[in-house]
């Protein structure tokens, strides 16, 4: 089985409600599908957002990067050789980690395919089912009540709240969130880099001693803030999460020589694909830290790809944040993967198990 070609097509589906963070508000799961043709007549499938402001990929870069640069590197390789495959692709250019993952995936989903077996059985083996969060966003405070009701009438049992906007204000939305549904859920914090340090300090000291009790607060500070991270580390109870701090296995070997987390976020787009995300989860549990499996604003195609690392490595990522389909109108995707509120089952397709896509978009360049 030789890649023969590498097509390109544009997915867009509705969310339910619009998804807000400290950075941005969106409201539509956008993905750029990769599609790989082969010799053998099998097609590989892979997909990344458009998320400038996290890994500064945009669709039109990483069609440009893997049309241009990356994909002409790999045409006529056998998918037997996927180290080398995945060497080429990391090596090509720097930068451009979504890209890379995109590709990567669909290179991933061949290796199955190639094998006859879901790539969760080619990881290493694991469960076919999981459960995930279910991301609230950032809002009044009556509009994050409602959503986090109809979260727990869904099934959620793990809620991470969007918070960044105002520190005032955050306090209250976490209290008020913590007195209605903390009972009845686990909730996690997303600050989406929102506050400072000493800003963290403070809000998590005035929420402990209202007895709030969170899993965990994500990336409250800068990405660059290293120190930052350190200095909360230092001085609180709950767990500090690096996510945006926490791109590649290099970074991560910082930021817990340093002791500047206690967990770190494993995301496919920001890490460049599985094969780095497979070395940061060894890292990881190299040296006693737990891993969250996460996903940007995505569709099925490219977190039915985190499920499978999150089932295979299931020891070293006991927390899963893969709730981008979850978020949609629907799934256009068909066969592997099964998204259904929190519970998330695998298919035994070999692969990532898809069999049809529906609403795709084939694109040329330049779009």
């Amino acid at each position: 089985m030789r890649i023969t070609n590498i097509r390109f097509a544009k997915l867009k589906v509705p969310l339910i409600t619009p998804f807000k963070t400290a950075i941005r508000t969106v409201q539509n799961i956008t993905d750029l599908v990769v599609i790989i043709d082969t010799d053998t007549g099998h097609v590989g499938y892979g997909s990344a957002p458009s998320t400038p402001l996290i890994t500064g990929d945009t669709h039109q870069s990483i069609h440009a990067a893997i049309g241009t640069i990356i994909g002409p590197q790999i045409i006529g390789m056998a998918i037997s050789e996927i180290n080398e495959i995945c060497q080429k692709i990391k090596r090509a250019m720097v930068g451009n980690p979504s890209a890379k993952a995109a590709l990567e995936i669909a290179v991933y989903d061949l290796w199955g395919k190639f094998h006859n077996a879901p790539l969760h059985v080619m990881l290493g083996g694991g469960s076919q089912h999981l459960r995930t969060d279910l991301t609230i966003s950032v809002d009044h405070i009556d509009k994050m009540l409602n959503d986090a009701h109809l979260a727990l009438k869904n099934g959620f049992e793990v809620l991470k709240i969007k918070i960044g906007i105002n520190i005032k204000e955050d306090i209250e939305r976490v209290s008020a969130v913590y007195q209605s549904v903390g009972h009845a859920a686990t909730l996690r914090l997303d600050v989406n880099q929102g506050w400072t340090a000493k800003q963290t300090v403070f809000a998590l000291h005035q929420l402990e001693a209202q007895g709030v009790e969170l899993e965990l607060i994500e990336q409250p500070v800068k990405s660059h803030d290293i120190d930052g991270m350190r200095y909360i580390c230092q001085r609180v109870n709950t767990p500090v999460m690096a996510d945006e701090s926490a791109f590649s296995s290099m970074q991560v070997l910082e930021l817990i020589r340093t002791g500047a987390a206690d967990i770190i976020n494993i995301k496919l787009m920001k890490c460049g694909g599985i094969s780095e995300a497979l070395n940061i989860v060894n890292i990881a549990q190299q040296h006693n830290i737990s891993c969250m499996m996460g996903c940007m604003l995505e569709g099925s195609i490219s977190v039915a790809a985190a499920a499978h690392i999150a089932s295979a490595r299931a020891s070293g990522i006991p927390l899963l944040d893969l709730d981008g389909p979850a978020l949609g109108q629907f799934d256009p995707v068909q066969g592997g993967v099964d998204f259904h509120h929190a519970n998330i089952t695998l298919g035994t397709g070999a692969g990532l198990g898809i069999e049809t896509i529906t609403g795709l978009e084939e694109l040329s360049w330049p779009f």
